[in-house]
Order: C-alpha cells, then sequence, then structure tokens
C-alpha cells in the first residue's frame, strides 16, 4: 500500500485486493449497485488468484478519505487491456483532480479514465492540463437496478446453462454483441473488441455457471445472455447478445427477465448497463422494470501531435 495524502483528503494504493476491500468495504457496501463494477472486479481477482492466476504489477485499488479518515471514494486501475483505463466510483470533485496530480506525479501513462460522472471528466481534464492532449467521449453508459419485475409477453423455448462444449459459440456471439454495440452506437465496428474475455477467462465464466442460452422449441439456441456472481448482494446482467436473424421475437425480453428473476431469487439485487447511444436496448430494460441509478462514460486522452 502507498499513501499519497492532499489538501485535505489522503489518497491509498493497494497493490492487493483483498486488502482494498477490508478498507473500503463498508464505503462499497453502502451502495453495492453504484460500486458494482469495481467489487465485481475484485471478487475475480481474488478468486483468480486463489487459481494460481497472477496479476500485472500495473494493478492498483485506490481508497480515498477525508481528513476525518471516512471513505469519500474509491476506484482501481485493473483493465486487462491497453491503455489500461482506471475505473472511478463517484468522489468529491477535488478527489477527482487530486488523483490525477497523483497518478502525475507516480509517472504513470494514462490515457483513457472510466467510471462515474463527473469524476471521470475531472480527472481527465486535470491529466491533460498537467500532460497535454485532449479529451474525448467514446462511449456514455447508464446504470439501471431492476425494481419490481414486469414479464414481456411469454414466447417459446426456455433458458439453458452454456457449458465448456460451448466456448467456442459464447466467444464468437461475445464478439459479435461488442461488435454491433459499436455500430448501434456509431463508433467503428472493433472498437470495443478489447472488452471480449480471453479463453482461459471464458472457460473460468463457464465454469461458474454465469452464462446462459436461450434455447427455441427445438432446442437450438437464438440468445446469450450471462450475469456476475453476486457482489455485495448485487449482481450485474450481461452480455445480452441475440443474433440478427433471432432479432424481433422476444428472446432478448425473455431471457433478460428470467435472469433478472433468478438473481432477485438469490436474494440479490439485479442490475445492468446500457449504452446511452442504443435507445432499443434503454427502452426493452425500462419495460421490464430496470430504473436508471448513474450516469458514466469512458473517456480518452488523445496526444495531440505538431501536425494537428
Amino acid at each position: 500500500m502507498s499513501i499519497v495524502p492532499m489538501a485535505g483528503l489522503r489518497l491509498r494504493f493497494y497493490t492487493d485486493p483483498e486488502e482494498f476491500l477490508a478498507a473500503a468495504g463498508d464505503y462499497l457496501g453502502a451502495d453495492p449497485v453504484v460500486s458494482t463494477v469495481v467489487t465485481s472486479i475484485a471478487h475475480r481477482v481474488l478468486s483468480q488468484r486463489s487459481e494460481g492466476v497472477s496479476q500485472p504489477d500495473r494493478n492498483w485499488w485506490l481508497v480515498v478519505s477525508d481528513d476525518s479518515g471516512a471513505v469519500v471514494g474509491a476506484g482501481m486501475r485493473s483493465a486487462p487491456y491497453a491503455p489500461y483505463p482506471p475505473f472511478l466510483l463517484p468522489m468529491p470533485d477535488e478527489a477527482a483532480v487530486a488523483l490525477a496530480q497523483a497518478l502525475h506525479e507516480r509517472g504513470e501513462e494514462v490515457l483513457a479514465v472510466n467510471g462515474a460522472l463527473p469524476a471521470v471528466e475531472l480527472c481527465a481534464a486535470e491529466l491533460t492540463r498537467l500532460g497535454g492532449g485532449r479529451v474525448q467521449v467514446t462511449q456514455h453508459t447508464r446504470l439501471h437496478e431492476l425494481g419490481e419485475l414486469a414479464w414481456p409477453p411469454p414466447v417459446r423455448g426456455g433458458l439453458v446453462a452454456a457449458s465448456e462444449d460451448d466456448v467456442g459459440l459464447v466467444t464468437e456471439w461475445s464478439t459479435a454483441f461488442v461488435g454491433d454495440a459499436d455500430e448501434q452506437a456509431g463508433r467503428p465496428r472493433g472498437t470495443s473488441a478489447h472488452e471480449v474475455p480471453d479463453h482461459a477467462e471464458m472457460l473460468r465464466r463457464l465454469h461458474a455457471g454465469r452464462l446462459w442460452f436461450w434455447v427455441d422449441e427445438t432446442g437450438e439456441p437464438v440468445h446469450l445472455i450471462g450475469a456476475n456472481p453476486p457482489s455485495f448482494g448485487v449482481a450485474r446482467v450481461g452480455p445480452v447478445y441475440t443474433p440478427p436473424a433471432q432479432r424481433g421475437r422476444g428472446w432478448a425480453s425473455n431471457a433478460v427477465a428470467e435472469v433478472s428473476r433468478r438473481i432477485q431469487a438469490e436474494g440479490a439485487r439485479a442490475c445492468l448497463f446500457t449504452d446511452q447511444a442504443n435507445p432499443t436496448s434503454n427502452k426493452i430494460y425500462a419495460t421490464l422494470g430496470y430504473r436508471s441509478v448513474v450516469d458514466m462514460a469512458n473517456l480518452v486522452i488523445v496526444i495531440v501531435t505538431d501536425a494537428e
């Protein structure tokens, strides 16, 4: 753990997610839906570590506290893909600026920042002030939580767990899912390809039993859906993908409803992210009973060259 003192704040960087969870647990647990990405990934890393999977030295977990010692913010840098964007939870404005200053002083190259608004905007703006470049938004996302589930009109078939034998199809559809999401949001297809888990991670998720197909009455898979294991009593739904030839038949609505029901039956709260640029998915989830919780964004820092 390293501690960076700032005026009125203290930033603690942890290399061990277990120590991070111990330090920030009360803060994260006070709003576990908003904290879902950080807590679920921290628990995933702990699970991977128990299996002997090492983590890169660049990873860190952040706790921000005020003069009284109360935790007022948190974040992490654990993305497995370049440029390894930090992910920030809500925090005081001055904390987001102080984090940028601390990262600059640590000599970390930060070319992207993801997470809650306005923290990510303030952090990115300060990083560009210190190191140059300009901030560009690549995606506006919205986190939703399920209230009372509203069942859609029923369709044929049902939900079945995907198995290790399905890893090829699951990977193919997961890749198509992020590609289609890019196109629907007006981004070049492949922009988000890094979000597809690698083969080893996909197998781990299949073994955990948290990926399913909706199959039609013949047993043919027509839709893919997943969900994280509950973390701090919250499970996040995703991916949610229907191949183009199968769209418009109600598979997605019924699959999301059933997985959401199972999450609530476990005693957990169900949440999911949507891309604000995709009105179709936002409308589907709202109809099922999902309500907006917080807006987030993915930002990149574009380095300005002399030619520009």
